[in-house]
Parts: C-alpha cells; structure tokens; sequence
C-alpha cells in the first residue's frame, strides 16, 4: 500500500517562478478589506485597502503589488508610514521591525485611472467596457486594481464595498451583504468568507439585473442586462442539471454564497473563472457554447477552492476543468468521455510533441494542449481505477484540499493510495515524458 501524504494544509507563500516580478515571500495574508469608488464616465477609481499581514521573519518592511496607481497614504497599525512605490511594487516601510508571528494591518490608501497591465499572456486585469468595467486577472492582474501579494498561492478571505452610481449594479465575490443607497450613488457590500487568491478576486459593473435562477440546493444567481434576458434563459436552462452533476460527481459545491453567472453587456474572447462567479459575453449566449458553461463551473472546486500553488501544475485546474465538460457530455446524453477521449486524442497526435504537460513553461501556460492532455490524463486514470474508484479520489481531492493551496504530487499520492499500488508510470507517460501517451483501453 502506497501510504500518500494528506494534501497540505499550507503550502509557505514563495515567489513564483511563471510570474517574475509578482509576489513577495516572508508574510502571510490574513484577510482583504476593500473600500472602493468607482465613476463609469470618468474610469476614476479611489480606494482604501486594510490588509491583515503576518510576517514570517523578522522585517520592517513590506512589499505589495499595486501597478498604475497613485498611493497617497500608507499606515500600519493606524499610524502613517513611509513608502516607495516604484513600478508594480508598493514597499510599506514600517517604523520598526515586525514580530514574526504577530498580526499587523497595513492600511493603504489609493486611486486613479486604472487598466491592465501588460504579461507575456496579452493585458490582463481592469478593463473598461462601453458603459461599466470587469476584472479579467488571470493569472497576475490582480495588482491592476487593489494592493496585494499577487500570487495564487497567497488566499485570504476578502471584504469589498463598491461605490458606484445608482443607475449601476456592482457585482463582487462572495455574499451580497448590503446595499446601501446614497442618493445619486450605492454602496454594494460583499463578504467572501472562504480564502480566496487575489487573482480570482473579481468586479462587474453595469446596467445588469440580478436574479435567482435556482434557490436550493446550490443557490445560483444570474447578473445579466434585461435586453439579453431571453437569449441567457434559453443558454443557461441547463445550469441547475450541470450543477446537480457536478456535486454527485466532486463533492459537495465549495462556497456558502453559491454560483453567481455574469453576462457582460459585450462580447468576450473567453468565459472567465472567479472565485464563486464566471463571466461570460454576448457571444456566449447563442446556444452552441455549453462545454465552456460546464468547464466555468467545474473551475469552482478545481482551480478556486483547490488551487494549484505554483502555475506550473496548472493542469489541476485546467485538465479537470476539460474532463468536467466530457462529463457533462456523458452524463446529459451527447459523447461519452470515452468517445471525446479518442477524439481529442487523434487532434493531439497531429500536434507537436514539445508541451510537458506537469511543467509546460510559462509561454505554454494556456495553451490548448494542456487543457486536452490534463483531461487524457484524468480519462487515463479513470481506466486505471475504475469508476467507482476514480469518482472516490476526485471527491477526496476536493474535499481534503478544499479553500487550500496544493501541488500535482499531492494528487499523485492520493491517487496511488486509492490505486493501492504505485502509480508513477501512469504520470510519467502523461505529465513529464513529452510524446503523447497511447489511450490503450476505451470503453
């Protein structure tokens, strides 16, 4: 019996080498509170960030990521400190050492025009649309529009007030908490209580209604513009079966806030995952796009609540969150996983051979190969274990690394353990050898 090690319950916040320059090691983040203003015609943004920080050695200073803004007061404990903000980097100089160990709030105090920064992976962050503002941070914008360690590894629960005028709605994570008119402008109040890292933090703002498209088990809400309400309800019919499928088959959902869906009033290249949420476009609601629906909701236990420390093993999330649409595919009567296995596996072979999977290089990171070849992967065990088997280590999965950080060797070990015997030829053919592994046995 290979005797794994339980998946971790932290794993120390380090720099990450995929995203040179984000991040900062030595302290840990207990918690995000966001006060935000923000004005639509003008993309002026003013915020006030409390930042529960414990340091892990002893330092006087502290660094944040924060890019295109202007800091204008820094505190630590409530007491003005000095700063540099050079570039990305905010370093919150405190007045003396801080004791390992004892939490400290920084309190940092900002604002301007804000936008997306530049990555090897095209803008990622705020941006602007015709008439309101989404946040598409994946996997280093998070900087774009609040202080923090932005890195995936760093999870914290979040607190977000949102100002913005009454004719808009202002969508973030977690519970809707209160709404708090001022006249010409509201104050939206949400509480994500589960830890969440910085780049799934997310913002809609727009003239959206929101609504509850199914109340229990899973609460869902919809946040969708009235003239696309009709096209929404026709596309998305299907969310409540995807959502029961889902929980039979992964566990229990993750979040108490359940699963808010966001139709931007514009078209989008791609639906995008946050914690508890996607986004997704215009173009997303003419009926022929409900893989990426099932693929948006499986990414809220693979990738929000278990989430991969480093981006290197990125095909935690995005390998399960391709096999979750073949298992919607199977379970709502289109192709078998067994049937779209094969299929993508011809597409593979005609590909290069030069992608590993377990380490695919930051260029890579995205690249459809390792979304195809994480889903072979699963389909690969799944033969190896039997259904039975294989369902009992994806429940096992999300549930000992619920709200945590984790790494592939984790899954590995967890999967040997319900295999019974070593599994290390299976994962090496599939995430380190680069030619593209046989799929010997199909159902």
């Amino acid at each position: 019996m290979v005797e794994p090690p339980a998946v971790p319950a932290t794993v120390p916040v380090d720099i990450d080498p995929y995203l040179p320059g984000r991040g900062a090691p030595g302290y840990e983040v207990t918690g995000y509170d966001l006060d935000l203003a923000y004005s639509v015609p003008s993309n002026r943004l003013t915020g006030r960030a409390r930042i529960g920080v414990v340091p892990r050695v002893p330092t006087a200073r502290v660094t944040l990521d924060l890019a295109g803004l202007r800091v204008t007061r820094v505190a630590v404990d409530g007491r003005s400190v000095r700063w540099q903000h050079r570039g990305t980097k905010l370093h919150v100089l405190a007045a003396a050492a801080l004791t390992p160990g004892r939490e400290v709030t920084v309190e940092v105090r900002y604002g301007g025009t804000p936008k997306p920064v530049g990555s090897p992976w095209g803008p990622v962050g705020w941006e602007e649309l015709a008439d309101g503002v989404l946040v598409a941070a994946q996997p280093s914008g998070a900087c774009t529009w609040f202080p923090c360690n932005d890195l995936a590894a760093a999870k914290a629960p979040f607190r977000m007030a949102v100002t913005v005028g009454s004719s808009y709605l202002a969508v973030a994570n977690g519970t809707l908490v209160a709404q708090r008119p001022h006249g010409s402008t509201t104050t939206w109040v949400y509480e994500q209580v589960e830890p969440m890292s910085p780049y799934l933090a997310a913002l809609h703002v727009g003239r959206y209604r929101r609504q509850v498209l199914a109340p229990r088990p899973v609460p869902i809400h919809a946040v969708v513009g009235p003239e696309h309400q009709a096209a929404f309800d026709r596309a998305f019919a299907r969310l409540p079966a995807m959502m029961d499928l889902f929980v039979k088959r992964f566990g229990p959902y993750p979040f108490v806030a359940g699963y808010t869906v966001v139709v931007c009033s514009e078209p989008l290249e791609m639906p995008l995952e946050a914690q508890g949420q996607a986004a997704f476009g215009t173009n997303h609601l003419a009926g022929h796009d409900e893989r990426l629906i099932a693929h948006e909701l499986a990414h809220q236990w693979f990738g929000n609540s278990v989430t991969a420390a480093r981006w290197r093993d990125i095909w935690l999330h995005e390998g399960f969150a391709c096999y979750a649409e073949w298992i919607w595919s199977e379970g709502s009567g289109g192709p078998t996983a067994s049937a779209l296995a094969a299929q993508h596996h011809r597409r593979l072979q005609s590909l290069p051979q030069d992608l590993v999977l377990g380490d695919p290089g930051p260029a890579d990171l995205f690249d459809d190969r390792v979304y195809k070849r994480g889903a072979l992967t699963l389909h690969a065990l799944r033969e190896e274990l039997g259904d039975a088997a294989f369902w009992g280590v994806l429940q096992r999965w999300t549930a000992e690394g619920r709200d945590r950080v984790v790494t592939s060797a984790a899954f590995e070990a967890l999967a040997a353990d319900a295999a019974g015997r070593s599994l290390d030829a299976l994962f090496d053919r599939w995430l380190r050898d680069l030619a593209l592994p046989p799929l010997t046995a199909l159902r």
